[in-house]
């Protein structure tokens, strides 16, 4: 299955969803989640994409991102490179990911939010802790940084108005 040219896309933020192949829990050991982190981390360092949340499930992962390039360059990257240091560096063999990946635009403050709160909670609704901020694999933990909101989402500042009287 082909994955459709969104075109130009490094002015947009994006949701993203991306599922392990046939949906198999391979993201669910430590080392094959903190790898997958690091990938992250490691393309985001590069700036090839700001990176404002994020959590790896053990058969899929989101992402509330925005490509420096293209969409499609941003997770080719992610799964890619991912993919190629499972298989150097802990001996993974056969496929990792579905071929495409779930993307919806964030088009307001408003919907980076939700988003931003359904990533946060997804390790909750799925049963594997009580807090987000307990999940190790997810940017509710304290410990990752992120990049800010991108300054086209955020509110117009209000202008205080001009001297009363």
């Amino acid at each position: 299955m082909a994955i459709p040219h969104r075109g130009w896309t490094s002015n947009s933020t994006y949701f993203v969803t991306a599922s392990s192949y046939q949906k198999q829990s391979l993201l669910q050991s430590d080392r094959m989640a903190e790898l997958f982190i690091k990938v992250l981390y490691h393309y985001r360092e590069q700036k090839k994409y700001m990176l404002h949340e994020f959590v790896v499930m053990p058969n899929h992962f989101h992402l509330l991102i925005t490509p420096g390039e293209t969409l499609e360059r941003s997770l080719q990257l992610v799964k890619g490179g991912f993919s190629f240091r499972a298989k150097k560096e802990l001996g993974v063999g056969g496929e990792i990911w579905q071929t495409s990946f779930y993307d919806r635009r964030v088009r307001d403050m408003g919907e980076f939010e939700k988003m931003r709160i359904y990533i946060r909670e997804n390790p909750v609704r799925a049963g594997l802790v009580q807090v987000a901020e307990d999940y190790p694999y997810s940017s509710a933990n304290p410990k990752w940084q992120l990049d800010e909101v991108p300054q086209r989402l955020k509110p117009e500042n209000s202008v205080a108005a001009g001297p009363q009287g």
